[in-house]
């Protein structure tokens, strides 16, 4: 009844539901472990930002990498804006997707160190790209600032491309080895974007909380692999009960056929 399934065309067909089980079971293994890594690094940016302020140098220091446990925990610090040497940070975006600057401003704190902080995002609508934007003065004087911790950026991890050449004051990439050897100063391993005080006019437009990570896409994506996975086999079992029955029932009605004709004659 099921000799068909030696032939050329159910043989292939074999195959192909014998590797599309363990294909589909390993892409859901695969987008398990997406779900827990995204849901770890969730966690890392709740922990961060619940966790209380601390004063920046307690985590990091000139040459420190600031690690994935440090990321966006709130520090502050004390001392006050540098902004003859002062930079922007090319083709970065704001909440609505418009493209401008990140301000980034050293900050000098009591003992000497630079902090490099980064004000916010603010348009583009300058006479051209190449001339220096017009940027909002920040506080004068002695002053705590607060902020998320941030590690430098690479290319690497960004995708961003460090250009040579632009024009003065600009940069793509908001690096504390870079800036230290522009600065020729002890400067902070990694940066901080600021959210206290809030600027005046709303400008430069401090950066977003970070978002989170979609796990739970991931999850389901899991469960819907192992559910194709369990389908293969079930839907073989099908075809093969329907091309049995297909053939079963032509091989009745060829019989009642040639039992017909003698009866006809």
């Amino acid at each position: 009844m099921y000799r068909f399934l030696m032939s050329r065309q159910w043989v292939i067909l074999t195959l192909i539901a014998l590797l599309l089980i363990p294909t589909m079971i390993r892409l859901g293994i695969w987008q398990m472990h997406r779900y827990e890594e995204r849901t770890a690094r969730n966690q890392l940016v709740t922990d961060a930002l619940a966790a209380e302020p601390v004063p920046v140098e307690k985590l990091t220091t000139p040459g420190h990498t600031v690690t994935s446990a440090e990321r966006y925990r709130t520090v502050t610090a004390k001392g006050h804006f540098d902004t003859e040497d002062e930079v922007v940070v090319r083709r970065r975006t704001n909440s609505d997707d418009e493209v401008g600057y990140h301000v980034l401003t050293p900050f000098v704190l009591d003992d000497g160190k630079v902090l490099l902080v980064n004000r916010g995002w603010i348009p583009s609508q300058g006479p051209s790209q190449t001339a220096f934007p017009k940027v909002p003065a920040p506080p004068g004087g002695e002053v705590t600032v607060t902020g998320r911790l941030m590690p430098d950026e690479t290319t690497e991890a960004s995708g961003i491309k460090n250009l040579e050449g632009l024009p003065d004051r600009q940069i793509m990439l908001v690096n504390s080895e870079q800036q230290a050897r522009r600065l020729d100063a002890r400067v902070l391993g990694g940066y901080i974007a600021q959210t206290a005080p809030e600027p005046k006019g709303d400008t430069p437009e401090l950066l977003g909380n970070p978002g989170k990570e979609d796990a739970a896409l991931n999850y389901a994506y899991a469960i819907q692999w192992w559910l194709f996975s369990a389908a293969v086999p079930v839907g073989w079992v099908v075809l093969a009960r329907r091309e049995a029955r297909e053939r079963a029932r032509k091989a009745t009605e060829a019989a009642d056929s040639e039992q017909a004709e003698p009866a006809a004659v």
